[in-house]
């Protein structure tokens, strides 16, 4: 499959970095295989699906922050691969717990292979991004590690919920730093460090890159809502359905627990409350969110933390690779337009 990068508003640096993009590429398509045919078909399953490539792209962008010579070395597109890897393997875990029937416009491997053979293929990219990962050093092994906890520690609390007294809003914020933000982070620590940038860009880029994933993370909540079936690849509304309550909800609630939530919002509540198995109730819910003001706020939450991203970079000099970086953010929260 063919990748190309978004654009980032400097032409120079995409062209360099177009190179790393394919061999990220075909570096990821031989290690999701490599089994007997079965097994294969499994594990490469949500790779040739398709995705952003969010996170090999921000690891080579931040490679260009380093040095030069080390931009597109073996090492940064082995990181870049891992950090991908271990993204797909959260997917085939996600869609397990979560009953997930679509991933990325085709049917979940769970759906399709079953919940145990999804875990075991979740499994093997884990340990196949760790081989990857092993490869690079001491410092890059224990930063994938501590990220694989944050992934397992957002997924849990997830489960478990807020504890009493806590926010609804401040955990599940937090639960998107873990679950997604963490990965977004170790792919951007991993291209600086890989190329030379030293410690302390790295830890700029990091922090950059855990505001961003939080920032799309929002912003998929708004598209959850918005987004038709037909662009999302799955029906808007379906974690309503599923009885998670995304941000645009724990807005609601927490509005109504200040007893400042309006008669609209009041109703959007008492429907989430009843049955949402059908189309129908499902759609009346969604279309009254969309029409509520509380969908302009999340919005707004979204942006903000993407701004909140651009000023980590503050103290970077000027660059074609901080540019990108800002173009970047931006492209997290432009699908809201």
């Amino acid at each position: 499959m063919s990748v190309s990068a978004p654009n980032l508003h400097v032409p120079g640096l995409e062209s360099r970095i177009q190179p790393g993009l394919e061999a990220v590429e075909r570096h990821l398509t031989t290690s999701v295989s490599g089994s007997r045919d079965l097994i294969d078909e499994l594990t490469s399953h949500l790779a040739l699906a398709g995705g952003k490539r969010m996170r090999p792209l921000l690891t080579l962008v931040c490679a260009q922050l380093g040095d030069p010579d080390e931009a597109l070395s073996p090492r940064v597109i082995t990181g870049a691969t891992a950090v991908e890897l271990t993204h797909l393997a959260s997917l085939y875990h996600d869609d397990v717990m979560d009953s997930a029937p679509t991933r990325r416009g085709v049917p979940s491997a769970q759906h399709q292979w079953g919940n145990n053979r999804a875990i075991l293929a979740g499994d093997i990219l884990f340990a196949r991004a760790s081989v990857l990962i092993a490869s690079l050093g001491p410092e890059i092994v224990a930063h994938h590690a501590r990220t694989f906890e944050r992934l397992c520690v957002g997924q849990l609390n997830e489960t478990f919920g807020p504890s009493q007294g806590a926010d609804p809003v401040e955990f599940y914020l937090q639960v998107l730093a873990d679950k997604t933000g963490s990965l977004v982070a170790a792919a951007a620590n991993f291209g600086a460090w890989l190329s030379g940038a030293g410690p302390e860009v790295s830890a700029i880029v990091s922090e950059f890159g855990e505001y961003v994933g939080v920032a799309f993370q929002i912003a998929d909540d708004v598209l959850d809502l918005v987004s038709t079936g037909e662009t999302s690849g799955k029906t808007p509304g379906t974690d309503l359905r599923e009885g998670v309550d995304t941000l645009p909800v724990l807005l609601l609630r927490r509005r109504s627990a200040r007893g400042i939530l309006d008669a609209q919002g009041e109703e959007i509540l008492h429907l989430l409350e009843g049955d949402l198995s059908s189309d129908e109730a499902l759609a009346e819910v969604v279309s009254r969110l969309r029409t509520h003001d509380v969908l302009e706020e999340t919005r707004q939450l979204a942006r903000d933390w993407a701004d909140h991203a651009v000023g980590c970079l503050a103290p970077l000099p000027d660059s074609e690779a901080k540019t990108a970086l800002e173009s970047f953010s931006a492209l997290m929260v432009d699908r809201l337009a």
